[in-house]
């Protein structure tokens, strides 16, 4: 059982949007912060948006500031990122990370996100 599957990536047009998911299962979701990075060529994986695990305490990059929303249902057990106004150095695989105190951190497989016209 995998415990983080990402889900909605793709090929986008410069100012298109895409929403990514992350399917939790097998650990305590509601108790995990959540958090999403992306990882494009020849760069360092980095910090794209976090949220708490009662849907608060949300933190952004600069650069996907006023574009991405993240988001949480735990009802779900399901993590969200809606992206907007997309640009091509959004490009990158966007991963969903899952993180509790003393306890291990959860990663998904990735999925592609792809801004090109």
């Amino acid at each position: 059982q995998v415990p983080l599957v990402e889900s909605g990536g793709g090929l986008v047009q410069p100012g298109g949007s895409l929403r990514l998911s992350c399917a939790a299962s097998g650990f305590p979701f509601s108790s995990y912060a959540m958090s999403w990075y992306r990882q494009a060529p020849g760069k360092e994986r980095e910090l794209v948006a976090s949220i708490a695990t009662y849907g608060g305490n949300i933190n952004y990059a600069d650069s996907v500031k006023g574009r991405f929303i993240i988001s949480r249902d735990n009802t779900k057990n399901t993590l969200y990122l809606q992206m907007n106004s997309l640009k091509p150095e959004d490009t990158a695989v966007y991963y969903c990370k899952g993180t509790r105190w003393s306890s291990p951190e959860y990663w998904g497989q990735g999925t592609q996100v792809t801004v090109s016209s």
